[in-house]
């Protein structure tokens, strides 16, 4: 990716060096790069991280991939391995032609998990399944992987998880969250890929894309410990008043099954985990490119959530500061959208809607909202840009930014702007950013 381009950049003085801190960002976490940061081959050892793999001690290195960035990760990775041993699934959100023989592409559903997902979950459960001792899973995880790669308990079934995350979704509760609930309720989640591949060795390779980086939380854990409870994910119900709604389903399941896999369970003694990208590294990236431009910058750190147009508010309040100029903030985080209108549009567009209202006639100040995976919710864009003078540009065309906002509707009032952001499907998956600049 070299340029980031939008109506509003393509006439703003600083719009180049705004595009080029974008891009530094969506590089840094690159997943093909992250992957060589963190594996290395030498002779008949295999390094990850800072653990040691004798080659010759291994019958087969399996790799499963599930996720946005399985293509980007799984190329790079079998750059590396000695392939005449490796095997494996990938389950990606696009399918791509496999990368070697002895790989099967099996692409998912997202954001809710479909029969795709359903054949996918259960190949990698059958796959995990049938390791030895003297085998590595390698496990390639990035965001998306939840919905890519199901494999409901019976007693739960697809139809009703694919009700379950769609009512998630509309009332607004976070990944988390959801998370929580997704990993009691499937056989391929909260460390069951881990326990289904005893006695092999695992090794996990994980792009966040969760706020705060929990690694059971990313992809729902396929290979980490649950720390969380059935209780907790009863109470995630509870909470949001589904618990009726699936009382005879879901609640039923919940109440008599077994807990998943916890962090002193004996079975992650044969487990690596590795934090390969997040967040924040793509947020530093973009901070360090803005000071190369003579930017102050400023980080506000990466645990921003809740609803997006309320995370608008506490965020346009740091664009009226009075701070030295030209300057850029960046935040990440990711906000949640509570559907009340029948528009189109994503969190990241509906956050930047919000910032447009707010920052109505306010002089020299630039807001970016992202979504590092260049997809917003269901649409092409990756997120939209907002100035000072959005609001009077978007009345003068006939918008009322008011009524778009109501309407969750903020894809529609940014295209007739032109400031959408569309950069593509990007490979990465780090959560959203938001770029602030004042001039």
């Amino acid at each position: 990716m070299k340029t980031i381009s939008t109506n509003t950049l393509q006439h703003h003085p600083f719009g180049n060096q705004i595009s080029n801190i974008l891009v530094a960002s969506l590089q840094a976490v690159e997943p093909g790069q992250a992957i060589q940061r963190f594996v290395k081959r030498e002779k008949d050892h295999l390094h990850i991280a800072k653990q040691i793999y004798q080659l010759d001690s291994l019958d087969h290195i399996t790799v499963l991939g599930l996720g946005k960035a399985t293509q980007s990760m799984s190329h790079a990775l079998l750059d590396i391995l000695p392939p005449h041993t490796t095997r494996g699934l990938l389950i990606p959100k696009q399918t791509f032609p496999s990368p070697v023989a002895g790989f099967e592409v099996c692409a998912g559903g997202h954001p809710v998990p479909d029969q795709n997902s359903f054949i996918a979950g259960n190949k990698a459960r059958e796959i995990a399944s049938n390791l030895n001792e003297k085998d590595l899973l390698i496990c390639l995880i990035s965001g998306g992987g939840s919905a890519l790669m199901t494999s409901p308990f019976p007693e739960v079934g697809l139809e009703n998880l694919q009700t379950l995350t769609q009512a998630l979704l509309s009332c607004g509760a976070r990944i988390d969250e959801i998370n929580t609930l997704r990993r009691h309720l499937d056989r391929v989640k909260g460390g069951r890929i881990a326990e289904s591949a005893v006695p092999a060795r695992v090794a996990g390779l994980i792009l966040s894309d969760v706020v705060g980086n929990p690694l059971e939380a990313i992809a729902s854990g396929p290979t980490a410990p649950d720390p969380s409870t059935k209780t907790d994910a009863l109470n995630i119900l509870e909470k949001y008043g589904l618990t009726k709604k699936f009382k005879e389903t879901i609640v039923r399941f919940l109440e008599q099954a077994a807990e998943t896999p916890k962090p002193d369970d004996s079975i992650f003694s044969r487990v690596q985990n590795v934090l390969i990208g997040s967040n924040q590294l793509a947020a530093q990236a973009g901070l360090e490119q803005a000071q190369a431009l003579s930017f102050h910058t400023k980080f506000l750190g990466d645990a921003w959530q809740g609803e997006a147009r309320d995370v608008a508010k506490k965020l346009c309040l740091h664009l009226k500061e009075n701070l030295p100029r030209p300057f850029c903030l960046i935040a990440g985080g990711e906000t949640t959208v509570t559907v009340r209108g029948n528009g189109r549009g994503g969190r990241n567009q509906e956050l930047a809607l919000a910032a447009a209202i707010e920052l109505k006639e306010l002089d020299n100040v630039m807001l970016i909202t992202l979504a590092t995976d260049g997809e917003d919710g269901s649409t092409d864009a990756a997120g939209a840009i907002v100035t000072g003078e959005t609001f009077q540009h978007a009345i003068h065309s006939g918008l009322a930014p008011t009524q778009f906002l109501d309407n969750n509707d903020s894809y529609s009032f940014f295209e007739t702007l032109g400031d959408l952001i569309k950069t593509g499907p990007t490979g990465t998956n780090v959560n959203d950013l938001t770029f602030m600049f004042g001039f």
